[in-house]
C-alpha cells in the first residue's frame, strides 16, 4: 500500500539505487524502490545483472554493471575484516567508471546507495547531487574508549594500509567527503531497515542523519501463504536462512529435540543443499520443506529457531516471536546477544545445539510470561517505526 506522512507530493523526480549483488544487502531495501516507483518517480537501480528479475519487478529500469564480489559463501570471501572491507572497495574502484558511462549523461536528482555501495557515494558528490544511504544493518556511533567504533575498526590489522588507499581514491575521483572514516561510516544522511532496538549503542548515534525505519516488508502472496495445522496449538519454525543451510547434524538434532513433542508442530526448512533423505525418519509433528515462506508462517507461530541473521531478527521482532538464536557466521553472533539482551530470545552455538539444550530452551522460553510481555512490546515498537512508507518519506524530503 502506497502511503505518506507528508502533507505535499514532490516533484516526480529521477532516484538512482547503487546496490551490489549480495543479496541480504538487496532484499531489505527493494521495497522502498517499489514505494518510490508507486509514488511515481522515475527510478534507476545500479547492480549486477544476477539480479534482473527481483529489480525490474518492482517497476524499476535496470542499470547493468559487472560486480567483482565473490558468492557470500565462497571460500574466496576474506574473514578478517579489513580483508571483507577490502573486498567492497575494491569492487568499488572498478565500478565508479561504470556508474559514470549510465549516469554521466543522465544524472539522478537522488543517489540512493548500499553501505558498502561506496561508488555510489563518490558518484554522487562528484555530480553535487544529494544521496541517502540505505543500511540493511546496525550504523556507526559516536562514542569514546571501548565504545568508539571507529578506534576499533583503525587498530585491526591491515587498517592504514587500507584507509591510505582509501583516501588516495576520494581525492582522484571528485568526492568532496575525503576523509575516509567520515565516506564510509558517517552518511550525510540514512535509513536503517533494522529496528533501532537491533542498533548496538542507540543512544550514540546521530539521529540527525540515521532514521530507524525498522523493517520494509511488502505484499509476499505471490510466495504463497500457510495454515496452520488443524490442533496444532504450538507453532516452531525452524530456518539457518538461505546461506548457511547445509546442515543436517543440525537439523537431526532439532528432529530429536521437537519430534513428537507434545503439543507443538513444527515447520523445518532445510535449504536446497540438505536432502531430506539425510534426516532420517521424520516424526509426524514436522513437516520438512526446501524453502518456506517465512513470514506468513511466522505471523502464526509461537517459537523460532533461527541462525540470527538480520533479516530473521527482524522478521521475529515484527511477529513478536520469541528466538532461540543459533548464529552460524559474521553479524549473527552479535545480533544474537542483542536479542538476548532483549529479553526476547536464547542464544545457543552450534557446539552446544544438544536436543536438550535445543528443547530446553523452547521450553523456558515459552513458558516465561516476561518474554512474552517483551516480545508483545517490541512488536508494537517495530512497527510504529514506519518501514517502508518512512524510508520513502525520508529519499522524498532530501528532493529539491
Amino acid at each position: 500500500m502506497t502511503s505518506r506522512t507528508s502533507g505535499t507530493s514532490p516533484r516526480r523526480a529521477h532516484i538512482a539505487m547503487i546496490g551490489n549483488p549480495v543479496i541480504s544487502h538487496t532484499l531489505p531495501g527493494i521495497e522502498i524502490i517499489r514505494e518510490l516507483v508507486a509514488r511515481g518517480h522515475r527510478v534507476t537501480y545500479a547492480n549486477d545483472p544476477f539480479l534482473a528479475d527481483l529489480v525490474t519487478s518492482t517497476g524499476a529500469e535496470l542499470r547493468p554493471y559487472r560486480s567483482t564480489l565473490p558468492p557470500v559463501t565462497g571460500s574466496t570471501w576474506p574473514e578478517d575484516p579489513v580483508g571483507g572491507m577490502t573486498v567492497f572497495f575494491d569492487d568499488a574502484v572498478q565500478m565508479l567508471p561504470q556508474l559514470h558511462a549510465l549516469y554521466d549523461d543522465d544524472p539522478a536528482d537522488l543517489y540512493l546507495y548500499d553501505i558498502g555501495g561506496y561508488a555510489g557515494r563518490a558518484l554522487a558528490e562528484s555530480q553535487g547531487r544529494p544521496t541517502l544511504q540505505i543500511s540493511p544493518t546496525y550504523v556507526g556511533w559516536s562514542g569514546t574508549g571501548e565504545d568508539d567504533i571507529d578506534a576499533q575498526i583503525r587498530a585491526l590489522p591491515g587498517a592504514d594500509a587500507y584507509f591510505a588507499k582509501f583516501a588516495d581514491w576520494l581525492a582522484g575521483n571528485g568526492a568532496t567527503t575525503l576523509e575516509p572514516g567520515d565516506f564510509s561510516g558517517r552518511p550525510a544522511r540514512a535509513v536503517a531497515t533494522i529496528p533501532r532496538a537491533m542498533q548496538p549503542h542507540a543512544d550514540k548515534v546521530d539521529t540527525e542523519a540515521v532514521t530507524f525505519v525498522g523493517p520494509c516488508l511488502g505484499d509476499r502472496s505471490d510466495q504463497g501463504g500457510w495454515n496452520r495445522p488443524a490442533g496444532a496449538r504450538n507453532v516452531l519454525l525452524i530456518s539457518l536462512g538461505s546461506a548457511f543451510t547445509q546442515q543436517p547434524e543440525f537439523y537431526r538434532r532439532c528432529l530429536a529435540a521437537f519430534g513428537d513433542l507434545p503439543d507443538w508442530h513444527v515447520v523445518l526448512q532445510v535449504g536446497k543443499h540438505t536432502d531430506p533423505a539425510e534426516l532420517g525418519s521424520i516424526p509426524r509433528n514436522v513437516e520438512v520443506h526446501s524453502w518456506v515462506p517465512q513470514l506468513a508462517i511466522l505471523e502464526r507461530a509461537d517459537a523460532f529457531v533461527t541462525h540470527a541473521g538480520m533479516g530473521g531478527c527482524n522478521e521475529g521482532l515484527y511477529t513478536g516471536v520469541p528466538m532461540i538464536a543459533v548464529p552460524q557466521s559474521a553479524d549473527q553472533f552479535g545480533n544474537a546477544d542483542q536479542l538476548v539482551s532483549l529479553g526476547v530470545a536464547r542464544r545457543i552455538d552450534t557446539a552446544d545445539a544438544t536436543p536438550e539444550a535445543l528443547r530446553g530452551a523452547l521450553l523456558a522460553l515459552t513458558s516465561d510470561p516476561e518474554v512474552a510481555r517483551r516480545s508483545a512490546a517490541l512488536r508494537e515498537e517495530v512497527r510504529a517505526e514506519g518501514g517502508t512508507a518512512r524510508a520513502a518519506d525520508v529519499a522524498e524530503s532530501l528532493l529539491s
